[in-house]
This record gives C-alpha cells, structure tokens and sequence, in this order.
C-alpha cells in the first residue's frame, strides 16, 4: 500500500482544522444566536416589554453580523499578505475569549443598561472574528486541494451546522442539569464557558497545518497594492455577485436556525422540543452540506446552487403553516426538509465558489468580504421577520420576503456562470470561468 505523501498528510489535517475550527467558531457564535432567541430577552431585556425585548435580543445578535464584514477586511488583507494560517490562530482566540466572557458577564439586574451595552460590545467582537475565520478556514482546504475542491472545501460549511448541533446539545444538556427556573440565573452561562475548553483544541490542531501551496507560490508574485483596492480594481463584478448569491442563502439559514425558534415558542411549542427539532435537522444538514458540495465537484456549482434556492424560496411558503399546525412531527419535517434538504444545496456549494472567484492576492479579502456582507441577512433578518409580524400570525409577509432573497440568490449564479473547472492558482475573475455544456 503507497504512503501517504506529506500534501496529503497536510490536506487532511488541513481539511479537519477547517472543521473542527468552523465547528468551534459557529459554536460560539450560534450559540449567541439560540441564546439570543430563549435567554437574552430574558436576562439582559428585562425591563423592557417582551416584543420589545425580543427585538432588542435580535438587535444584539444582528450586531455580530454588521461586524462580520470588518472582520472580513481586516482578517482578509493580513490573510493575503502574511498568510492563512497565521489569520486563523488569531480569530479562534478572540471567538473563543469573547464567549467566555459572554459567559461571566453580569445580567441587567446586577448592573443595569451596562450590561447589554458589553453583550453587544462582546458579539462585535465575535461577528469581527468568524468574519475573519470562514474565508480563511475556506482557503486552507481550497488551496491544498488538488482535486475534488468542492467536496474539502465543504466541511468548512458542514461545521456551520456541526456547531448548531454542539451548541443546541449542551444548552439543553445545561437547561436539563440546571432546571427551567435555574436556568435563567446560571445554567445558560455553562455552553460559554466551555468555549475555553474547546479554544485549546482547537488551537492545537490547527498548529499542525502548513501554510496553503498556492499562497506560497504567489507569494513572490503578490501585487504590490492593497487587497481590498486589488479585489475592488479588479473583481467588483464577482464581489457584487458573490454578495447577492449569498444574500438568500443566509436569510433562509437564520430563520430556520434562529426566528423559528422564537416563532414556535410563541406558536406553542415548548423550547426543548424546538431545540430537538432543529438538532436533528442540523446533523441532517451537516450530511447535506458535504453530500451536496461533492455533488457539484461532478456536475457543476451552478446546478446545485440554483436548485437549492429554488427550492429553499417555495418552501418558504409552506414552512410556517407546518409549524402553525401545532404538529411536533410537522414542526421537525419544515426544520428537516428546509434546513438539511433544501438549504443544504443552496449553501454547501458556496464555500468552492467563493474561493474560485478571485485570484490568490486577493483571495482571502475577496472570499471573506463577499460572504460576510451576505451574511447581513442572517443579522437582519430575524429583527426584520420580528417586526413584520408585530404579534400578529399572517406569516404570508416573511415567507414573500424569504423567496424574493432566494430569487436574487437565483439571479446571481446564473450571472456567475460554472466555476468549478477552474485552477486556483490561475483564477481571478468570472469571465476566466468555464462554461457549462
């Protein structure tokens, strides 16, 4: 049997840092987002009216995704000047601190209007560095990839929903060991603190990983001005582009990971079976994710992408009377089918293509910048669907505005065009793609 040569070596431990490191990133952060939906509210709102202060809790989760963009812009020129993985030890330390101190911060009782105030100063701390970690964590499997890019550059999304799965497990597991009453005053701290926990681990795998071969080969032949004014001067199509693909993509993942939540609860479902139907519809979407993306290694990104927001747009209108139905099986098949069958098609896929969109000098600030300035529609979207319905139950509203962001994710990767067949190292800008036949 051959050995395995060292570039295999380091694409596998490549490849499982970007998971595991996504993994603990989307931990941290979406475990702000369920928190934000059945605590927050509760804890640093509390003396404000409950619809006011659900919008509020939504308002502080919307500030880590206004920052993921600088993050993107910050971590993005470092990352295409001094290399990936110097980037990536950086962001998971901030990610992993600021949840710990999420976890020890004082509740509006203790302290007053200050603590919100340091909540929301915490979540821009952790928007600024999954801002910096996707694109980063993207190119370390991307650029040691030889083959098959989609596929390794998958998992990096696979740990977007790997993360909810960990992050609902133990808020349930310290929700059970705490008590409903309990859980308010202590219980919900205990997920942030093991973030110290799993920062070590992370930091530890990732030590192990070389820089990518296509960064070091353009290292020599790096422009000599700004990323960000290389990927403006010579990529904004794809940038604009690339924001509008995945503009769709995360209005539909926060209202399947985060308003759903707040909207079964009030639709009557208690707040562990919510939590149980979006766990399981998040190790479904992990398969997805993974499965989907090796799919589009064999028939093309555009196919997938392009089906997946379809689908994902129509479902949008079936979604919420599944859950107003009352139905604990209902209420698992509209997390199910929407997050790990029709989602999972629309958002595996995109961690190749923004990859294959821009040229190596300014690959990490383009990959990162684009994704992140989508991702304005996760942050907006909760507060937004919240404020639409104002109380009210005709959901009709949410769901147009859901599928009218699908139909601009469809809009987008037809002008994109295939990706796919390219080499990273020759890529550069959407006309050097390859059509499809």
């Amino acid at each position: 049997m051959a050995q395995p040569t060292r570039s295999d070596v380091q694409l596998r431990r490549a490849v499982l840092s970007s998971f595991i490191g996504t993994v603990i990133e989307y931990y941290d952060f979406l475990l702000y987002a369920t928190a934000s939906a059945v605590v927050f509210n509760r804890v640093f709102f509390s003396e404000l009216d409950p619809l006011v202060g659900t919008i509020a809790s939504f308002g502080t989760l919307a500030t880590g995704y206004f920052a993921r963009p600088l993050g993107g812009v910050i971590f993005g020129h470092f990352g295409d000047r001094l290399g990936r993985k110097r980037m990536l030890m950086v962001t998971m330390s901030m990610m992993g601190v600021a949840s710990v101190l999420i976890g020890l911060l004082p509740t509006y009782a203790q302290i007053g209007a200050l603590a919100p105030i340091l909540l929301v100063l915490l979540r821009i701390t952790q928007g600024i560095a999954v801002g910096g970690e996707w694109g980063g964590a993207v190119l370390m499997s991307a650029e040691h990839a030889t083959s098959r890019r989609g596929l390794w550059a998958s998992f990096t999304n696979a740990g977007g929903p790997a993360g909810m799965v960990v992050s609902t497990l133990v808020l349930a597991l310290a929700a059970a060991i705490s008590g409903e009453e309990q859980f308010l005053v202590w219980g919900w701290r205990i997920p942030f603190l093991l973030s110290a926990v799993l920062l070590l681990v992370g930091l530890f795998i990732r030590a192990r990983v070389d820089e990518t071969p296509v960064f070091r080969e353009a290292a020599a032949a790096r422009p000599s001005r700004l990323p960000l004014v290389e990927l403006l001067r010579n990529h904004p199509r794809s940038l604009a582009l690339s924001i509008g693909v995945g503009f769709g993509s995360f209005v539909a993942q926060s209202t399947l990971t985060t308003f759903l939540i707040s909207y079964a609860v009030g639709a009557g479902f208690s707040r562990q079976t919510v939590l149980n139907a979006l766990t399981f519809s998040s190790v479904v979407a992990v398969i997805g994710v993974i499965g989907y993306s090796a799919l589009s290694d064999r028939v093309g990104r555009r196919p997938v992408v392009l089906a997946g927001a379809i689908g994902t747009g129509a479902w949008a209108f079936l979604l919420f009377p599944m859950v107003d139905s009352g139905s604990t099986l209902l209420l698992t098949l509209a997390v199910v089918i929407g997050q790990g069958v029709l989602h999972a098609a629309l958002h595996g896929p995109l961690a190749a293509l923004y990859a294959e969109l821009f040229a190596t000098g300014a690959r990490y600030t383009g990959a990162s910048l684009g994704y992140q300035i989508a991702g304005l529609g996760a942050g907006l979207a909760p507060v937004v669907f919240a404020a639409v319905l104002g109380g009210s139950t005709a959901t009709l509203p949410v769901s147009v505005i859901i599928a009218a962001c699908c139909l601009l994710s469809v809009a987008c990767i037809l002008a994109l065009g295939e990706t796919s067949r390219g080499d990273l190292r020759t890529a550069g800008v959407s006309a050097r793609t390859t059509p499809v036949r």
